[in-house]
This record gives structure tokens, sequence and C-alpha cells, in this order.
């Protein structure tokens, strides 16, 4: 095994940006990132066609709207969007989430927005 093993701080790699809706990979396995994500008010209403999306609530609390229901998430949970599933994240008051995805997906899906972000950001 090359290079070191060192346990990555959500803390401390939080305190390393403010800007939410703007996904930052901290770790890679396979092929898939685990982002860190500052969330705050309503996102917009995407899919993502080829892949199942992971939200991980570390701090605060989200809800995801779907098109026939919206699921209340707190701090301890996660939920998996199924691809394909029309979706949109909102929280009332600040919220931090772990995101595991693929490389390389983005953040909007298909929807053209101003809260697209570049994709493979690290911090």
């Amino acid at each position: 095994m090359d290079g070191k093993l060192t346990p990555i701080s959500f803390s401390e790699k939080f305190s390393n940006f403010s800007e939410q809706w703007s996904p930052k990979v901290i770790a890679e396995m396979n092929d898939y990132q685990f982002k860190l994500v500052r969330l705050e008010g309503d996102f917009v209403w995407h899919q993502h066609e080829n892949t199942d999306e992971t939200f991980i609530v570390l701090e605060g609390s989200i809800a995801i709207d779907f098109e026939d229901a919206t699921v209340e998430l707190e701090a301890g949970q996660l939920l998996v969007v199924p691809r394909g599933v029309m979706h949109r994240p909102r929280a009332a008051s600040e919220a931090k989430v772990l995101l595991v995805e693929p490389r390389g997906v983005i953040n909007t899906g298909q929807a053209d927005s101003a809260l697209t972000a570049p994709i493979d950001r690290w911090i």
C-alpha cells in the first residue's frame, strides 16, 4: 500500500468552504465520490438519469420533495434517491450533508440552473 492512511475530519473539511449547493469531494472509493455540501433554501427540481444519489445528513435537517411525496431527514439519517426519479432537496436552515455518487455526476442532473456546480472540486 502506498501513502499514509489518514482519517478525514468532516468538521475540518466544512471549515474550508462556506458556499451552499456546491459539493466538494473529500474521498473516492472505486468510481464513487464522497462529497460534502452545505444546503439551505430550495434547490432545483432535477433527476440523475444514470445513477442513484445518496444523501447522508450530518448536521441539521433537510427535506427531499418528490412528485408525489416529501421525505424529511434529520442528522444521522440517509436516503438513496433512485436513478431517474425527479426530486428537489431543500433545507429551512443550513444543513451539512455527505453525498455519495459516482465520479462526474452534475449536481443539477439535466436541469439548466445557476446552481449547477463545477464537478470534481476537491478540498
